[in-house]
C-alpha cells in the first residue's frame, strides 16, 4: 500500500506514454489528424539505413557525452579531494562552484552566449587584450569546435553538483584507513589507488550514470546556444527529435526516434552500471 502511490504515479507519467510511444513509432501520425497510416516498420528502417542526419545527431551524442562525463567526473573528483575538509574557506568554495548548478540552463545558455560572441564577446575580448587574439574563434559558428564549446559550459555548469556528491562520498570513508595505508609506507596514490577511489565507487557510480544521462539531455542548452547548427554540427538527439516531431511535423516517425534515444541512454547506463560496480568488487 505504501508502494501504491508511486506505482500509480510510475505508471501513469513513465509506463503509459512509453507504450503509447512505442504504438506510434509504428505510424505516419504528423501531430494533428485524428487517424493515422500503421506504416510497419518503415520508420525503423528510414531510421537505421536511410537518415545520415539521425546518425550524425547520435555520433555527436556520443561524442558529448564522453567529453563531459570524463572531464566532469575527474574535476569533481578532483575538486572535491581538495575541498574536502571543512573549514570556511572550503565550505564556501563549494557553495560557490554549486551556484551554477541552481541557475536555469537557459539562463546559462544566454550567459554564455555572450561570453563566447565572436564579436563582442568576453573571451575573444580578453585574448586580444592579453595579446592572443590570433586563439579568438567564432565558438559557437565553426563547426569544428563548436560541440567542444558546448560542451565546456555544460561542464562549467554542473561539476559543481557533482562536487558536492564527491565531497559526501569522501567524508564516509573512515580516516583510519589511511592512518593505516600510511602507516604500512603507502604514497598519496597508493592510498588513492587502493582506498579513495574503491570506497568512493558508489558515489562515482551516481555522478557517471546522472552525467551520462544530464548529456543526453542537454536540449535546452544546446537549442539556446547554437539550435543544432552549424551544418547539424551540434545537433544531438532530443534537439533531433524535436526538429522532427515539431518542425517538420514527422511525430510518428519522432516517436521511433525517441524509442531509440530510450534505449541508448538505458544501454550505456547498465554498461557503466556494470562496469563500475565490477571496479568496486575489485
Amino acid at each position: 500500500m505504501f508502494v501504491l502511490p508511486g506505482l500509480l504515479l510510475y505508471l501513469l507519467f513513465f509506463v503509459y506514454p512509453t507504450i503509447n510511444g512505442l504504438i506510434l513509432s509504428f505510424t505516419d501520425w504528423e501531430g494533428i489528424s485524428p487517424e493515422w497510416n500503421w506504416v510497419g516498420l518503415a520508420n525503423y528502417e528510414k531510421m537505421l539505413f536511410g537518415d545520415m542526419i539521425f546518425k550524425k545527431a547520435m555520433v555527436n551524442n556520443l561524442k558529448f557525452m564522453l567529453c563531459v562525463v570524463l572531464f566532469q567526473t575527474v574535476f569533481s573528483l578532483v575538486l572535491a579531494i581538495l575541498l574536502l575538509k571543512n573549514s570556511k574557506t572550503n565550505v564556501f568554495l563549494r557553495a560557490l562552484y554549486f551556484f551554477p548548478t541552481i541557475i536555469s540552463s537557459i539562463s546559462v545558455a544566454f550567459i554564455w552566449g555572450f561570453v563566447l560572441n565572436p564579436n563582442v564577446g568576453a573571451l575573444n575580448i580578453m585574448l586580444g587584450n592579453i595579446g592572443l587574439e590570433a586563439l579568438a574563434q567564432n565558438w559557437l559558428g565553426n563547426p569544428s569546435i563548436a560541440m567542444l564549446s558546448i560542451a565546456f559550459v555544460q561542464i562549467w555548469a554542473h561539476t559543481g553538483q557533482m562536487l558536492v556528491i564527491f565531497v559526501a562520498g569522501l567524508q564516509a570513508i573512515p580516516g583510519e584507513l589511511y592512518e593505516a595505508v600510511y602507516l604500512d609506507g603507502a604514497n598519496r596514490w597508493q592510498a588513492f589507488k587502493n582506498i579513495t577511489w574503491p570506497m568512493v565507487a558508489p558515489a562515482a557510480t551516481i555522478v557517471v550514470a546522472y552525467t551520462t544521462i544530464q548529456s543526453f539531455k542537454a536540449f535546452d542548452l544546446i537549442f539556446a546556444l547554437t539550435g543544432g547548427g552549424p551544418a547539424f554540427s551540434t545537433e544531438i538527439l532530443s534537439t533531433y527529435i524535436y526538429h522532427t516531431a515539431f518542425q517538420s511535423s514527422e511525430f510518428g516517425y519522432a516517436a521511433t526516434q525517441s524509442m531509440a534515444f530510450m534505449a541508448i541512454i538505458a544501454l550505456i547506463t547498465f554498461v557503466q552500471f556494470k562496469l563500475l560496480k565490477g571496479n568496486r568488487a575489485a
